[in-house]
């Protein structure tokens, strides 16, 4: 995990064109991404998934992570020092977010036969259009096995979006399971 972000770190920061209070409020933002991340899971109550993460041990809540800025382009980097860290930070995510993910999910392409996702079981949605810091957790609802073979590639998730819960249609290789039951 620390070798993925300072490979990141390194490709952003290689110009070195950040003044102090840019970079120390940027690494400030990439402290808080790296924090958010899943430690173990930890609810089973499929009501409600709860996910463990450092953020929440170190600052002792669990209420949500505020949304950051989406209307923010490479353009803006250049009105203010802040928009910039903004703007950067969220490359950041990006990248750690699609590298870190699949350090969860390691991929056997076909080696190993593994089991079928299942009712029930508690899963990391990997969404691109999540916001930053955000790991959707959801519950699979039902799955859909396929007829030649019987394995599962198309599964109905439930999460909790804005405190209601939402239903998802999603392809199996977009998960990752946390707790199978």
């Amino acid at each position: 995990m620390i070798g993925i972000a300072r490979r990141i770190l390194e490709a952003m920061l290689m110009d070195g064109k950040l003044t102090h209070e840019v970079l120390t409020t940027f690494m400030a933002e990439v402290m808080a991404i790296m924090n958010s991340r899943p430690l173990v899971p930890v609810s089973t109550d499929v009501e409600a998934p709860f996910v463990l993460s450092p953020h929440i041990l170190l600052t002792q809540k669990t209420h949500e992570v505020p949304s950051e800025f989406q209307n923010l382009d490479v353009k803006d980097m250049y009105r203010s020092q802040w928009k910039m860290v903004q703007v950067i930070a969220n490359t950041f995510w990006k990248r750690w977010k699609t590298e870190f993910l699949f350090t969860l999910q390691p991929r056997q392409k076909w080696q190993d036969s593994t089991d079928n996702l299942k009712d029930g079981d508690v899963v990391l949605l990997h969404d691109k259009e999540s916001a930053r810091n955000d790991w959707p957790v959801g519950i699979i609802h039902h799955v859909f096995p396929s007829e030649s073979d019987g394995l599962v590639r198309k599964i109905e998730v439930r999460i909790i979006k804005e405190g209601k819960p939402c239903l998802f249609i999603r392809p199996a290789t977009e998960v990752i399971p946390l707790i199978t039951v």
